[in-house]
């Protein structure tokens, strides 16, 4: 299969023979590396990620555990993924809201904090500054140009929020009292406020 076993700071992954992997990145156990890829230094990846085919992982980049990041994706200085993100193929992050080829803006380099639990589906597009939420579901092809809440459901372009999305990827559907239930988990939600809260 052309896979190599990687020892980098004490900690054990896979990668792809074709994988560039700069000195200084630090990736955790059980990661595995496919592709085509191009890990940077000064980068982070912790425990049991899946990186796909021509994934590129910026300088000062930090991925959380079990991120599943999809081909062709490029993660920029400034994009933070916390635990358990998917990233869609082709989904596309930005970090300069004003780019010019002429005009030199590094270190003007603008967050983008992808929280616990979200997806990104395929080509969708985050315009940096801003954060997706926890368990945030967004839709293939959507552009995000604002702060999306946890659990939330956005789609289009600019992205709209249609409603909200359980832990398991399953739309909720609130009652009278402003309860849902997860059909596949049976976990329960309730809307208080605009905001949906988990109460397991």
């Amino acid at each position: 299969m052309n896979i190599r076993n990687q020892n980098i700071n004490n900690m054990n992954y896979y990668a792809h023979e074709t994988a560039i992997i700069d000195e200084g990145a630090v990736i955790g156990n059980g990661t595995k590396i496919w592709h085509f890829c191009h890990v940077m230094g000064n980068s982070e990846i912790e425990e049991n990620c899946s990186l796909g085919q021509n994934v590129f992982v910026a300088n000062n980049v930090k991925i959380g555990k079990n991120v599943k990041i999809q081909n062709n994706v490029s993660l920029y200085t400034g994009v933070v993924c916390e635990d358990d993100v998917f990233l869609g193929p082709s989904m596309v992050f930005t970090n300069i809201t004003n780019p010019r080829s002429a005009v030199v803006r590094k270190g003007q380099y603008e967050k983008t904090l992808v929280k616990k639990g979200a997806t990104i589906g395929a080509n969708a597009t985050i315009v940096c500054g801003h954060n997706v939420g926890e368990y945030a579901f967004i839709g293939a092809g959507t552009v995000v140009t604002k702060d999306v809440p946890d659990y939330a459901l956005m789609v289009g372009a600019p992205a709209k929020q249609l409603g909200w999305m359980s832990r398991y990827g399953h739309r909720l559907n609130f009652d009278e009292n402003r309860e849902a239930i997860c059909p596949e988990s049976g976990e329960k939600y309730i809307l208080v406020n605009g905001k949906v809260e988990f109460k397991g």
